[in-house]
């Protein structure tokens, strides 16, 4: 649908075009990648203001061109005053819509914890772009015109939200300027404070921008709302924050070395996706064929029902990642896949006696509802994949701050003795899962996707589209996807499709016989749906030069190269 696009000094991709847009302005100002990855992932906490917060989420990964990589978490826990039992005692095992899932805002402070450590610009330059879009608005596009519709009732429930996306009391429509006044004067605050405190240095004036937000003004306007509201969010939760920066997680494959967040997100499914299919056997399969296609979801049943019985906050709990990125563990899950008879219940995994109870939905499954993602290349091979995320219609906003925190607790499971269960300090299970590959040669690949639980699935056939079966990186993106539903959604309340695959109609009638004739429950989707996903990529490789950008046409993602 699009040409991969080619240059040969920098480059950025962005879940919206304005957002890349951002991104590039930066690097032609002669800010690197962070600088250009923190503006683009900004501005997308404007423009997709259905998808991403600024005060969410915002797991980052970062390779400089020294060869250091580093994870930012960018995601924060649950309130320390927080009762573990107190979705299972006093909501019957359900997370409730509104405050109850606050947990601390990260996204703000882990802008800054990039940009203060690998940046070199200023938060106020930085956040222009989205000060801009948010205090001047910008068109509304197809995708947030549904989502502002489609959530409007639960948006009246609360008067500040209705202010922002029920103006004139409707929401606004396809074309028409969607203003955040709030919104901007917030951001604006943070970087006058910013400059209020630059006479001591650029680092001096970041932790002033952070400090607006997480011991100030705002941060006093958060803890009042969230007294009122009946929430637990504290002062303390606050001022006592900083996103966790630390190594990836790591695989081989091939040649190339993989990187991911660690397992207090899904980001290590996508290693051992990838171990597990290569150890099967591509060899001989044709992309998109049934046999592919059913091997493909078979590994994921696999891997994701590792992800539901042993990922969560590593601080909390021992995950074995070793054990299950190792060959014992990928043997023995291989030796259960039967290539002519898809699984349709998750299976349990090696060693694992006590099953969880996990009731099935009535199918077909739905979309999975926010997130979006951006990724950056610069001049000297620094490298900035990052996934921002948390939507708008969950829990109220902050009024007179245009501020809606991070709900993202809706991704801890409510009893707490599950892996990923609800704790005081705990972080939640989260979706959103940036990457990197490194090829041996000096090649950085920084992908990532938006789409809950189809975003592992996506990258992972995108990457073999590019590196197994030899697309051009647009050809690969634009190429037909599958989802599976083999396991409880992450999102509250953990729906759980049983032998679901959801499919572009663009795969061929009859490999969807083949596959339905090996027992998956189709789920036929349009030829390009958000569904599956929308994948952003960058392959810079030092031979010849180039660096080749795609962005996904199942969103209003665009790639900017020169």
């Amino acid at each position: 649908m699009r040409p991969t696009l080619y240059g040969s000094r920098h480059a950025v991709s962005a879940g919206h075009y304005l957002a890349a847009a951002a991104g590039n302005e930066i690097l032609e100002a002669g800010g690197n990648a962070i600088d250009a990855g923190c503006a683009a992932g900004m501005a997308l906490a404007v423009l997709h203001a259905d998808e991403v917060c600024f005060s969410g989420v915002a797991p980052i990964i970062i390779r400089m061109a020294s060869g250091e990589i580093v994870t930012i978490a960018g995601l924060g826990h649950w309130p320390m005053s927080l009762p573990a039992d107190i979705f299972m005692r006093e909501y019957d095992g359900e997370i409730p819509i509104g405050v109850l899932r606050t947990v601390v805002p990260a996204a703000p402070d882990a802008w800054i914890t990039a940009l203060r450590d690998y940046g070199s610009m200023s938060f106020g330059d930085v956040s222009a772009a989205a000060i801009e879009y948010a205090r001047d608005g910008f068109s509304v596009f197809h995708y947030l015109a549904s989502a502002l519709e489609n959530n409007a009732a639960e948006e009246s429930h609360w008067p500040a939200n209705a202010a922002i996306f029920m103006p004139d009391g409707r929401p606004p429509r396809l074309g028409e300027r969607f203003v955040q006044t709030d919104l901007a004067a917030t951001i604006q605050y943070m970087a006058d404070e910013e400059k209020a405190a630059a006479h001591g240095g650029r680092k001096a004036g970041l932790e002033a921008a952070r400090a607006a937000f997480y011991v100030g003004d705002i941060a006093e306007r958060i803890v009042a709302h969230m007294q009122s509201e009946g929430g637990y969010l504290s002062r303390d939760d606050l001022a006592n924050f900083r996103s966790q920066v630390g190594p990836p997680i790591q695989g081989r494959w091939r040649n190339f070395q993989l990187s991911t967040c660690g397992p207090w997100c899904q980001g290590p499914t996508l290693i051992q996706s990838l171990l597990m299919i290569e150890k099967a056997g591509l060899g001989g399969l044709q992309q998109n064929s049934a046999d592919y296609l059913h091997l493909l979801i078979e590994v994921i049943k696999c891997t994701f029902a590792d992800r539901e019985y042993y990922y969560g906050d590593p601080d909390f709990i021992d995950v074995p990642l070793e054990r299950l990125h190792g060959d014992a563990n990928i043997d023995a899950w291989l030796e259960r896949i039967d290539p002519g008879q898809a699984v349709t219940h998750i299976p349990l995994p090696n060693g694992v006696n006590e099953p969880f109870d996990f009731p099935a939905s009535e199918g077909p499954p739905g979309r999975d509802p926010d997130t979006s993602y951006l990724c950056a290349v610069d001049r000297w091979g620094n490298a900035f994949s990052a996934t921002p995320s948390d939507g708008m219609w969950s829990t109220p906003v902050v009024p007179g701050t245009g501020l809606i925190l991070s709900a993202r607790g809706c991704q801890s499971r409510p009893d707490p003795a599950h892996p990923s269960g609800v704790g005081p300090g705990k972080r939640p299970r989260l979706t959103p899962n940036p990457a990197i590959a490194l090829r041996d040669d000096g090649t950085v690949v920084p992908i990532g996707a938006p789409g809950g639980d189809a975003q592992v699935q996506s990258m992972l056939q995108v990457f073999l589209n590019i590196f197994h079966f030899g697309m051009d990186v647009q050809v690969a993106i634009d190429a037909p996807r599958v989802t599976s539903h083999n396991f409880p959604s992450s999102f509250s309340p953990y729906n759980y499709f049983p032998g679901y695959v959801s499919l572009e109609s663009r795969i061929p009638e009859n490999v969807r016989q083949e596959l339905e004739g090996r027992g998956h429950r189709l789920d036929l989707n349009p030829a390009y749906t958000r569904n599956a996903a929308a994948v952003e990529v960058i392959v810079a490789e030092p031979r010849p030069g180039f660096l080749r950008a795609g962005a996904d046409p199942r969103q209003p993602a665009y790639a900017i190269v020169r």
